[in-house]
């Protein structure tokens, strides 16, 4: 059976496969295979064969089916061995080219003795019986959270090779270049369109799947936020940034972060006047004994404290003490939960946020974020930094990201090997054994996932530094932060982590 088009059920945990309008089953999943093989073997693979009776045609039924307006329906399945099984299926239609036919099966539910013909379980309404509508619904919502991670998967292999490239062009272009700025506003738009799909990734992530915490300097996540928002504001505006060299290093979700600061920031654009003025401010603080800023309670340690000041109108007196509160706003829209939602973000990372403010004087708001005295220094890579010739293989299954590999890489010096799946991979390594001296490879491949291409590989190449990469999900604990790198990611970003971890080879 040949497939045409992506699967975003490929990884589903139940059955599920598309039908042409005249029976022929065009793709199915892994685990429909799984449980009909071999009766989904072959060019044309037919419903019908996988029916337990054949009182009518697949053509018959569909047109049935149509009329019904039902979404679920019982219908017996044969599957392999010849055992027969009763599933609530759900059916939708979708055209692309021509008309198709998504049928999923739902496990785990009795269906009784129903027949391919009974749809009384059903209703006349089309609905589902009172006691299947939950399960039938969280199967819809398995069905979402499915679809949800396969799109955060390909928008983020896609926004890490529009990244790569981009940033490899700013880093050529010189400043005053007439095409720099257009450069720039397509990366700016990148790493929106990159926070959408962090949200759509929180949203269809499971519960035991932690958001990845990576530990580094908040300078750029913090220069981010103000190429973001400078654009919006008059050209009178004053922007002053204040940041500090060695900045010390900070674990957090840098999407949520990175919003929760855009909330703040977006605060100040609107409280200034066209020849305002908006400062933004990193340190490093080390504190011995109990402080108190305010509303910010801070207990000995080191932190990394971000502050945003504005020389806007401010905040009433009457106003100050209630702006944390989720439905509390003075904005006329009542657009007014971006500082609640700041407020959670900072604090579930066990910071601290205080904001102290003066009618027609302006506002000033510290975010305090718990860091470590390790500093990773804020610098641009340059092409004279990556010493010598090295010899990379960077394993994806998404040509685009291979091809942005290959380009981003050979720049900066280094030989690149690209391989678009593990066994071509290891192919590669048999036929003509070169020197490898660091792998990239995603962890989410067809045919051999990246935990089990690691696995072989580290049997050819024992000590091999290995990068791995994923557009959803991180798999390890924190140990291991320092060998993953979550799509998407610019070239800089690429670079200065194969460079750390070629350096700590040689060190080792």
């Amino acid at each position: 059976m040949k497939s045409d088009f992506s699967f975003h059920l490929e990884n589903a945990a139940w059955p599920a496969f598309f039908v042409e309008a005249g029976g022929t089953i065009r793709h199915a999943n892994q685990a429909a295979i799984s449980f009909f093989a071999p009766k989904l073997e072959g060019e044309s693979p037919s419903l019908s064969a996988l029916w337990a009776e054949t009182g009518e045609t697949v053509e018959q039924f569909l047109a049935r089916w149509e009329r019904s307006a039902a979404s679920t329906i019982p219908i017996r399945y044969q599957a392999k061995g010849g055992a027969v099984h009763t599933f609530a299926t759900y059916i939708c239609a979708s055209r692309e080219v021509q008309k198709r036919y998504l049928f999923q099966l739902i496990r785990g539910q009795d269906m009784g003795a129903a027949s391919l013909s009974d749809l009384t379980r059903i209703g006349p309404t089309g609905k589902p019986s009172p006691g299947d509508t939950t399960f039938i619904q969280k199967q819809k919502l398995d069905c979402a959270v499915q679809l949800t991670r396969s799109v955060v998967l390909d928008l983020n292999n896609v926004l890490t090779c529009i990244l790569g490239h981009t940033s490899i062009v700013l880093a050529q272009l010189e400043p005053t270049h007439p095409v720099r700025a257009s450069i720039a506003e397509v990366e700016r738009a990148a790493v929106k369109a990159a926070e959408i799909s962090h949200q759509l990734a929180a949203f269809s992530r499971q519960e035991k799947e932690a958001p990845v915490m990576a530990a580094g300097n908040l300078n750029p996540l913090v220069r981010r936020v103000v190429d973001a928002l400078q654009p919006k504001t008059p050209s009178s505006t004053r922007w002053q940034l204040h940041f500090e060299d060695h900045l010390y290093s900070v674990k957090c979700d840098e999407a949520k972060v990175q919003q929760a600061l855009s909330r703040i920031v977006e605060n100040a654009v609107e409280a200034i006047d066209e020849r305002g003025r908006i400062t933004l401010t990193t340190r490093s603080l080390d504190i011995s004994e109990p402080t108190q800023d305010l509303t910010a309670q801070l207990t000995p340690g080191t932190y990394v404290c971000i502050e945003v000041s504005d020389d806007g109108k401010g905040i009433a007196p009457e106003n100050l003490p209630r702006i944390f509160e989720p439905f509390f706003t003075t904005k006329v829209s009542h657009r007014g939960l971006g500082l609640a939602w700041a407020y959670g973000v900072i604090t579930n990372h066990r910071g601290s946020l205080a904001i102290s403010s003066e009618p027609s004087r302006g506002t000033s708001v510290r975010v305090y974020l718990p860091a470590s005295q390790k500093v990773v220094t804020d610098t641009v890579l340059q092409k004279c930094d990556i010493g010598p010739r090295r010899t990379i293989l960077y394993v994806d299954d998404e040509d685009l990201l291979l091809n942005m590999a290959q380009a981003v890489l050979s720049a900066y010096g280094y030989n690149v090997l690209t391989a678009s799946s593990g066994p071509k991979a290891l192919e590669l390594l048999e036929v003509n054994p070169p020197e490898i001296d660091l792998v990239v490879t995603d962890m989410v491949m067809p045919q051999m996932s990246g935990t089990e291409f690691i696995e072989q590989l580290q049997v050819r190449l024992p000590g091999v530094p290995i990068l791995r990469t994923s557009g959803f999900v991180r798999t390890g604990g924190d140990d291991d932060i320092e060998t993953y790198l979550q799509k998407p990611y610019n070239s800089q970003t690429l670079l200065r982590r194969i460079k750390h971890l070629l350096a700590a080879e040689a060190a080792a």
